[in-house]
């Protein structure tokens, strides 16, 4: 084949693998994937093992692939088992972070999901829900209040009709990577809140969890991101959940709701 019958045969497999590409991209727009990361990570994962010497083995290439899918990072110390007393901290619409205290009362949150649902599709009672929210995200850290906006956003406020159904008790869409797969599924209300709580802290922290991980996709999303962590709900966009771009503007839109209930004394 000569250089110009060669230049051409090279330009039509671009254009052939452009357009699979493109095809590809229009195909999963519309799938609403979670842990998104994890699928970027290992593709590129993936797409480095080609600079792999060609003479290596099959053993040591399966060990390199392996090596770049799980990062070895060392697992922290265990601290002291949290609290679950919490006091409120003030108001600050500026503060987007996924770790910190509460800023709304649980009775503000069982009001508005009350009024946006008065029948809300969960196994106990709104009150029970918002106080499991409490207690496991205060134990780990987490702002209770925004994890539960995030259910609220997630569950289309506990009407479901998407494809987690409400006996899964999984109110962040736990492993539903696709919009056939429907994710895991949790005994209890609130093993359901904890593993929730626990994947925010997967994300937000290299800190393991103060209980015995319940979230089935813990240890995937701390050896993908290693040492790296998310400090603002914001930095879940396109992450936790895709495409997700204002993903984490509307968790806090619902927050902000929340906050403008009234607070009784």
């Amino acid at each position: 084949m000569g250089k110009l019958g060669g230049a051409r045969f090279l330009g039509a497999l671009v254009l052939a693998g452009a357009c699979l590409f493109s095809a590809s991209g229009i195909a999963d727009a519309g799938q609403r994937l979670h842990d998104q990361a994890i699928h970027v990570g290992a593709a590129k994962a993936a797409q480095g093992q080609t600079a792999v010497s060609t003479g290596a083995g099959r053993r040591g290439i399966r060990d390199r692939i392996d090596a770049l899918l799980h990062p070895k990072v060392e697992a922290p110390e265990r601290t002291e088992r949290g609290t679950t007393d919490y006091k409120l901290l003030p108001v600050d619409l500026d503060n987007e972070d996924i770790l910190g205290g509460p800023m709304a009362t649980e009775a503000q949150c069982v009001n508005y999901l009350l009024k946006i649902n008065p029948e809300p599709n969960i196994s106990v009672t709104p009150e029970e829900l918002v106080s499991y929210y409490y207690k496991e995200a205060t134990r780990e850290g987490v702002r209770p209040d925004v994890a539960f906006a995030q259910a609220l956003h997630e569950t289309g406020n506990f009407s479901y009709g998407g494809t987690v159904t409400p006996d899964q008790n999984n109110y962040c869409g736990l492993g539903t990577t696709s919009e056939y797969v429907q994710g895991g599924y949790f005994p209890s209300a609130q093993i359901g809140v904890r593993a929730h709580i626990q994947h925010l802290l997967a994300y937000a922290t290299t800190r393991l969890p103060m209980e015995e991980i319940v979230d089935p996709r813990y240890s995937l999303v701390r050896d993908t991101y290693g040492n790296m962590t998310l400090d603002h709900w914001v930095d879940l966009n396109g992450r936790w959940a895709v495409p997700g771009n204002t993903y984490g503007q509307r968790i806090m839109t619902i927050f902000q709701q929340i906050l403008q209930e009234p607070v009784k004394n």
